[in-house]
């Protein structure tokens, strides 16, 4: 059915809330991890992946407190996130977004799978036609 306005106004204020605390514990991970480094131990490439992203989530936090924090600002955040979708940070991305960013890579990494098994058959044919 149709969902009503608080109920809307809710789902938003959990959405938000689940993503900052998310990004708080990241926030506390990549601490540690740093730390880590601090002291002259290395990290695996996961935790390397995961402290990048979480630095990057922090760096694109502040433009997107600038429309949390202004009042009514929130209402061009949509527009804003048309132009730039790259700009809220990991832990604010809904399920759909993952899912449709997760099938676009897939169809760009079939593209060039196909792109480079059609160059390598026409060369095999070269190759073929100069030996032959």
């Amino acid at each position: 059915g149709k969902r009503s306005l608080r109920q809307k106004v809710v789902d938003e204020l959990k959405h938000y809330y689940d993503g900052f605390h998310l990004l708080w514990i990241d926030t506390k991970v990549a601490a540690r991890m740093v730390w880590r480094l601090l002291h002259g131990q290395v990290l695996t490439r996961r935790e390397r992946r995961r402290l990048l992203r979480t630095c990057a989530d922090l760096f694109r936090l502040v433009p997107f407190l600038v429309f949390v924090i202004v009042p009514f600002m929130e209402f061009l955040l949509p527009v804003f996130l048309k132009l730039f979708p790259e700009m809220l940070p990991s832990t604010f991305e809904t399920e759909s977004k993952k899912e449709e960013k997760q099938k676009k890579k897939l169809n760009a990494k079939l593209e060039l799978a196909k792109f480079l098994r059609e160059t390598i058959v026409e060369m095999a044919k070269r190759n073929k036609a100069d030996t032959g």
